[in-house]
């Protein structure tokens, strides 16, 4: 029987290095998902199964697998830490329900942690945190809850608290229960130990204040459990079910303590994750459109017609395999399912449920399961797959702009073949990775988010398919916008195919604030103006607007308002209009004192106050200003915008300069002109 109630389906976000992977294998082991378990700095863990990952320690590609615990069917997508690969977190966090916030003891609320925080509040994520490595020497539980409150935001509620910390670590304090768990080394933590705290006064004494602040901020967020709280009637039960009811309507995060390298406070969590973290049934319904682009609520039920997303696709052996959250409806073998973005109807062939890189084939999947399926192959990521008769568009997954490209040269017309073709396949699996031929030089530019993001495709290109083409200097993507209104208008009137083509544009080009985007609007009233020439003026406009008169780069940051037309009766076309419209952008440009833009990045350092100043000048020399100093777990954090093209080979240079002890992290921050940093 299909019980969407038992399902979870979670992800594991948080910075590089706080522990996701290895707390995911801790969960895999706990489950009898996996018998031994595997260590990221062995080069074992499960979900880091690409050898780019093992060799680097890092997870790149979100991986996903299903596993047990007591009544439940738990999914777990464990995403990558690094900046990167950012848009691998943000794809899973659009289909998960819950999602499990990792930080490190020590270095508390790291900046890639803050970005994913984000993004699973932007998708309305419910929350629960685990403190990690709480066996590490600068282990800070209270300091990572003032960092949770102060940097983002949220409302922690502490529901296990570590018992010491660094060598003297061992255990964690049910506050709830009222226990006292250790976690057997002999095998490796299975076998959990239980103690009411009554019988230890120096435990209970330290559990009191914690206890009692956990009641008061739970009645403070929860109405029914106030009342309760005041009349002293709660119990154990009515305290979880005050934290669900909290957990789901995100006004509070469960805290849960523990290391998972030494297999210390992995159960609870996983109890926390069945408890707390919502069913897809719980979640309030999904909103999805018609083709026709009327609003419609997709509820989570198995009787309805399909409908789902599709957040991820893989190419192996020349076959596609989608990652699909299904949202309502079942799938079976052999059903036929429209992908709607796409107008075409494709025929399940397979239907898996993935673990890590191996796979179980499953008959028959229902609303809200995570599943791979076989045989839609024209599906790309963030498209929706539903049934003929109910066709419904879920909203779709946005993609980043690339902001670094790198000129690759097969070295023969062999090697240009496979090149292609990996090519071809990378950026079917990776939204966030471009590729276009050079007509001129026969170079292949392949544009990504970063450095790294770039090392790892040339890394897979060599491994996967045996070639190592020529690369070029790596080059910044830049962007241009105008920095004053202009107006131009264009006429266009020729004959093309032994057809008289007319139009006649006037417009505005007017300059907006940062992160605006583009807008482009008819300034007069259109009733009289056919809805097809109306369409090949905003696609005359968008096409203009692709490249810019300095770089060839596309704008960004403007409005676009069409004053006037001018329509000659017999031969005004849309095509004249569009290429009217086009005209009119481009002498607009000329006369707008168009700016380019470059990628400006957040950097955030890490130091020893010893090498503090080596870092700062370092910095200052590669076009950096330094915004924010603070200290957090004794080391000095230097905060700061600096323009990427300046920032090759950073990493490198500030690790000589520092003898190897500074800690780097860079992320995309906005286009603009590094004179403004």
């Amino acid at each position: 029987m299909h019980d969407v109630s038992a399902i979870r389906n979670i992800g594991v976000i948080a910075h590089i290095d706080a522990g996701k992977t290895t707390l995911t294998e801790r969960i895999l082991f706990y489950t009898r998902k996996i018998h031994r378990m595997g260590e990221v700095h062995n080069g074992t863990a499960t979900m880091d199964y690409l050898p780019e990952e093992q060799e680097r320690g890092i997870t790149i590609t979100s991986a996903c697998t299903t596993c047990e615990w007591g009544e439940h069917t738990i999914n777990v997508v464990d995403t990558p830490g690094h900046v990167d690969f950012t848009m691998e977190v943000e794809r899973s966090l659009r289909v998960l329900d819950g999602a499990v916030g990792v930080f490190c003891a020590v270095g508390g609320v790291e900046p890639q942690s803050e970005t994913v925080w984000r993004q699973s509040e932007h998708f309305g994520v419910p929350k629960i945190a685990f403190i990690n490595k709480m066996d590490r020497i600068g282990a800070d539980f209270a300091s990572v809850l003032a960092a949770m409150r102060t940097r983002l935001g949220a409302n922690p509620l502490p529901l296990t608290i570590p018992v010491g910390a660094a060598d003297s670590f061992r255990g964690v304090i049910d506050l709830v229960g009222q226990d006292f768990l250790t976690f057997d080394p002999e095998d490796q933590g299975q076998t959990v130990r239980s103690r009411p705290l009554a019988e230890d006064a120096a435990l209970a004494e330290l559990a009191a204040p914690w206890r009692e602040k956990m009641l008061e901020t739970l009645a403070e967020n929860d109405d029914a459990f106030m009342e309760e709280y005041f009349s002293a009637a709660f119990t154990p039960e009515s305290i979880q079910a005050a934290v669900r009811r909290a957990t789901l309507a995100r006004r509070l995060t469960p805290v849960f303590a523990g290391s998972a390298l030494k297999n210390a406070g992995v159960q609870p969590l996983l109890d926390g994750i069945c408890a707390y973290l919502p069913a897809p049934s719980d979640l309030p319904p999904v909103q999805a459109k018609t083709p026709e682009d009327e609003p419609v609520e997709i509820t989570c039920d198995a009787a309805l017609p399909v409908a789902g997303l599709v957040f991820k696709v893989l190419l192996e052996g020349g076959r596609k395999l989608a990652f699909v959250r299904l949202y309502a409806g079942s799938l079976k073998e052999g059903d036929t399912c429209r992908i709607v973005n796409r107008g075409a109807d494709e025929r399940v062939s397979r239907l898996y449920r993935m673990h890590a890189d191996r796979r179980e084939q499953l008959d028959e999947a229902h609303a809200g399961d995570i599943i791979a399926v076989v045989g839609l192959r024209c599906a790309a990521t963030g498209d929706t797959a539903a049934s003929r008769e109910r066709q419904v568009l879920l909203e779709s997954i946005d993609a980043y702009q690339p902001v670094i490209n790198l000129a690759l040269e097969p070295r023969n017309a062999d090697e240009g073949k496979i090149l292609d073709e990996a090519l071809l396949r990378y950026c079917t699996e990776d939204p966030t990775l471009r590729s276009e031929l050079d007509e001129g030089s026969g170079h292949r530019i392949i544009s990504g988010m970063g450095e790294l993001h770039l090392d790892v495709i040339l890394e897979r290109i060599r491994r996967e398919y045996g070639i190592s083409p020529r690369t070029g200097q790596p080059q910044v993507v830049k962007r241009e916008t105008p920095t004053r209104a202009a107006e131009a208008e264009a006429v266009f009137d020729r004959e093309l195919g032994k057809q008289q083509h007319h139009g006649q544009v006037s417009l505005r080009v007017s300059p907006l604030p940062r992160g605006s985007g583009i807008k482009a609007a008819f300034g007069f009233d259109t009733a009289l103006f056919p809805a097809p020439m109306r369409q090949a003026v905003l696609e005359g406009v968008d096409n203009a607007l692709q490249s810019g008169p300095q770089t060839g780069y596309p704008l960004q940051d403007l409005e676009v308002t069409i004053l006037s037309v001018q329509r000659k009766e017999g031969q005004s076309t849309p095509a004249g209009f569009h290429m009217a419209a086009g005209a009119a952008v481009r002498q607009a440009l000329e006369n707008a004192a168009v700016a380019v833009l470059e990628p400006l990045m957040f950097v955030e350092i890490s130091v020893p106050e010893s090498a503090l100043g080596s870092a700062i000048s370092l910095f200052g020399t590669r076009g950096g200003k330094v915004d924010n100093l603070e200290e957090r777990a004794g080391m000095k954090i230097v905060q700061g915008l600096a323009p990427l093209s300046r920032l090759f080979g950073f990493s490198t240079d500030l690790r000589s300069a520092t003898q190897g002890r500074a800690g780097l992290v860079m992320r995309f921050e906005r286009f603009d002109s590094p004179d403004l940093i």
